[in-house]
Formats: C-alpha cells, structure tokens, sequence
C-alpha cells in the first residue's frame, strides 16, 4: 500500500472511520433506490449492470438491463449469442465494445470454469473488458469480498473528504484512492459500502450543481468544513471532439427497398447497419442569408460521383432538403448530410454486407444510434 502522507493526506483514526461507516451506511439504508440489479447477489446480473451502466444513466439502463436478460439469462446463453442478435439488444447503449468485449469474458467464463462465473477478484479481474472497479464492484456487491470499486462518484467524494489535490482524470493517480478505499470499506458490509459512496457521488455530490448541504458525511469533509467545496475534485477539462463530416446517401429502389450496408472495416459501429456513409473533407457550416454554399454543392456533388463509382449504380438525386444532423462520440463529432436517391431497378449485386431492406424489416437489423437519427429525419419529410 502507497503512503498516504506523501500525497499530503493524513487518514483518521479508527474511530472516526467507524463513524463515517455508520453514518454512510445508514444514510443509504434510508435512501437507496430500489434498482432491479438490487434485488440480486447473482454475479452474471450483476456485471452486466455495472457494465451498462458505464456512461449511461441508471434510468436509461433499466428497461436495456431488463430486455438483456429476457434475451440472455445466463452466461451460457450471452457466449452463444449471434452477432447481430447481440448488437439488436444492445442497440442505443453506445460505446458497442462493451458488448463485445461482455461476451468474450463470456467466452472465458465458459472455456475456463465450466460456465460458472469466477468468485474471487484476481479472476474475475482477468475476464476481458473487466477492469479494476468493475471487479471491485462484482467481488464486493455478489461475495461480499472487502474490494474497493473506484469510479469517478467515489473519487469525487473521496477529493472533498481528504481535500486531494491530484488530477482524478490522471489514471496515475487511481492508486490514491484505491489506498483510501482500501482502508475505509467496511468489512461487514463491502457492496453496500462502494454503492452508497457510488449514489452519494452521482446525485448530491454530484459534479454539476451538488447540493453539499444535503450529504450525509458532510461534517467529515475537509472541503465542506473548510468552504473549499468549489475546488475539489481537481480534473483537467476533456479535449473537445474532433468535427467530421458525414454523407449519408438514402437509396431506394422502384419497390420502395432500401440499400443498407453493414460496417464491417471499422471499430467504429463495427457489425451494424446503415445507410452508405461517407467521409467528406467539407465540414459543411449551419447557412445564414449571406453565406456562399458553392464550395458545399461542389462537394456534394463529387460526393455523388464517388458514390455512383464505388457501387455502380445511377440513381436520380432528389432535391429534396433534410437538416443537418449532428452526433457526438467521445473523440469525434460527426455533423451528417443527407442525400435521397431513387434507382429505376435494384441492379446492385446483394451480399452479407449489402443488401436492400424493407422498411417493415428495419426492426431485424441492428442500429447505431447516428443511423437511427438519419432513418427519424428522412421519416419526417417522406410524405413531403
């Protein structure tokens, strides 16, 4: 274990951590919310929760967390699963390689021990997409092992605690709080412990607007006690996203089929299916009354050339004006053009990554959630 009074943090005594137990555990007996991963010490259900929830709201997981388990009740079942059925459940979560990455530790869980999911943190640790909080998480909440689960909400709380002043973006400086952690769990209690400093931290310790008057532990706070609230945690701003743009070319044949193609060369929405994207050089700016969009129609129209080119095919451009669309990943922003096209016949030869699709059948294929922004604009102006 690290010394923690090189990083200028000096622990309390027993007895004052025994207190801040009591007083924490108390507070989230009176206030936990009744949560359907709760009600539950089987550790599959478990990670698939605390891997949901990873950048995204506990309201939004809850009916994904439900569907999830309709489609794949045991770890046996998720090992197995197809592709596209895997993607169709997780569709509208994002971040995708969660879900693949879910399903190789599967694999693991099958191949290594018998379909039976590790119980201790070493193993459970090794299992693919699973790193140190999630194994905290799942060792203390499903066994009841005395293992810290550090997330952004316990570093947050933890800062104001002890006033730390080291970067909680910084991934060198984990082992600062996992030091804390590992010294303030209660023994009795683990899983319970790290899901009240989890709460604590996402709603009245919050990062944007907390309500530090409301904390339960607020009289063990260095910051609160000192009007320091402000300055901690200390985190560097994120880069912004980079802009990209995207044209998304809409192609329907004389039986009203659509060409859908799935993304096969990319991490990036690997697996799913969309209408033909293409990257653009042209980063195409919101028009006002005087702006000169010649250099916009110009690319746009080699656009089109390419696009006839790589699938040889002539449709008839439409006129037709959609807005622009705009969806923001961690690293890149994408600001979408849309572009209609009718084709005389269906004269593109189908395979496994293009094929034309009914709009009846869209249900069958699985959609990124920029996909389904484009399908929502076209929808809007289809009776135009």
């Amino acid at each position: 274990m690290i010394d923690l009074k090189a990083y200028g943090i000096v622990m309390w005594d027993e007895s004052k951590i025994a207190s801040f137990r009591r007083t924490l555990l108390n507070w989230y007996d009176r206030e936990k919310r009744d949560l359907p991963w709760r009600r539950t010490k089987n550790p599959y259900k478990i990670w698939i929760s605390e891997i949901m929830l990873q950048q995204t709201q506990v309201q939004t997981v809850i009916p994904y967390y439900e569907r999830f388990l309709d489609c794949f009740p045991t770890v046996t079942d998720l090992a197995a699963a197809d592709e596209e059925k895997l993607l169709k459940a997780w569709e509208g979560l994002g971040y995708y390689s969660r879900v693949r990455n879910m399903q190789k530790a599967a694999r693991q869980i099958v191949e290594e021990y018998q379909g039976h999911f590790p119980a201790n943190y070493e193993q459970i640790a090794q299992l693919k997409g699973i790193g140190p909080y999630t194994a905290g998480a799942i060792a203390s909440i499903a066994f009841d092992l005395p293992e810290p689960a550090v997330d952004g909400n316990v570093m947050r709380v933890l800062s104001r605690l002890f006033e730390i002043d080291y970067d909680i973006g910084q991934p060198k400086n984990r082992k600062i709080f996992q030091a804390l952690m590992e010294i303030l769990i209660d023994p009795n209690r683990p899983g319970d412990f790290n899901q009240a400093l989890m709460d604590l931290g996402s709603d009245i310790e919050s990062a944007k607007n907390p309500r530090p008057e409301e904390s339960p532990v607020r009289f063990f706070s260095a910051a609160y006690l000192n009007g320091t609230m402000d300055k901690y945690p200390i985190k560097r701003p994120k880069k912004k996203p980079q802009p990209v743009q995207i044209q998304a070319f809409i192609i329907r044949n004389e039986t009203g089929d659509y060409l859908l193609e799935k993304n096969k060369n990319s991490r990036l929405l690997e697996g799913f299916w969309s209408f033909p994207l293409m990257e653009t050089s042209f980063i195409v700016q919101p028009l006002t009354l005087f702006d000169d969009s010649a250099d916009s129609l110009r690319e746009t129209l080699f656009q089109k050339k390419v696009f006839e080119e790589q699938y040889q095919i002539s449709p008839s451009w439409s006129d037709r004006h959609f807005s622009q669309l705009k969806h923001v990943f961690s690293h890149r922003k994408w600001q979408i053009e849309l572009t209609e096209g009718l084709l005389a016949a269906a004269d593109i030869q189908e395979s496994e990554t293009v094929r034309w699709v009914s709009a009846a059948d869209f249900v069958n294929y699985p959609f990124a959630a920029p996909q389904q922004k484009i399908l929502d604009e076209y929808l809007k102006h289809d009776n135009d």
